[in-house]
């Protein structure tokens, strides 16, 4: 089977605190991945480039993260087939609800999923969830963590009943 493969995009290199997160997480469940910086405004031909091509390199998803206006996620979106996941980042005055309005309010036809404000986290997870869906392996791997996750929560839960 293909190695499934994730593109990730930052509209700014000062992103990429944030961004790294969804990198982190992807190389946890052994999804390989690109990181890459294209603006919607600044270079939107390069943009525009990314997610064509995208699909032919072997990229299967793409997350996209982006502050103030965050047109990236949607300007992606519209020049690929492939799903796209937008993370809005709080870069600006308004913390962060300037992006998450830009890329959750996308015109009909042109669908982006939308995790919180610097979620990078949860964006790399809903990721690796639609790679799962063709991927049995992967989906084990992903039914585990959640396991994890459960255990973790009830240890914490049973140390506030002491």
């Amino acid at each position: 089977m293909k190695k499934l493969s994730v593109g990730i995009v930052l509209g700014s290199d000062s992103d990429l605190p944030v961004m790294e997160e969804a990198g982190r997480i992807l190389q946890d469940f052994g999804v390989s991945y690109e990181m890459t910086i294209a603006s919607a405004h600044r270079s939107p031909d390069l943009a525009a480039e990314y997610a064509r091509s995208a699909e032919e390199r072997g990229i299967e998803v793409i997350i996209a993260g982006a502050g103030m206006a965050a047109h990236l996620p949607g300007v992606l979106a519209a020049y690929t087939c492939l799903p796209v996941i937008g993370v809005p980042l709080k870069s600006s005055a308004l913390n962060g609800l300037d992006s998450l309005y830009s890329i959750v309010q996308m015109p009909p036809g042109v669908p982006v999923a939308t995790v919180a404000i610097d979620g990078a986290r949860n964006a790399a997870l809903l990721a690796v969830q639609m790679l799962s869906i063709k991927d049995p392996e992967l989906r084990e791997k992903f039914r585990a963590y959640k396991k994890e996750l459960a255990k973790s929560t009830a240890k914490k839960a049973e140390k506030l009943k002491r």
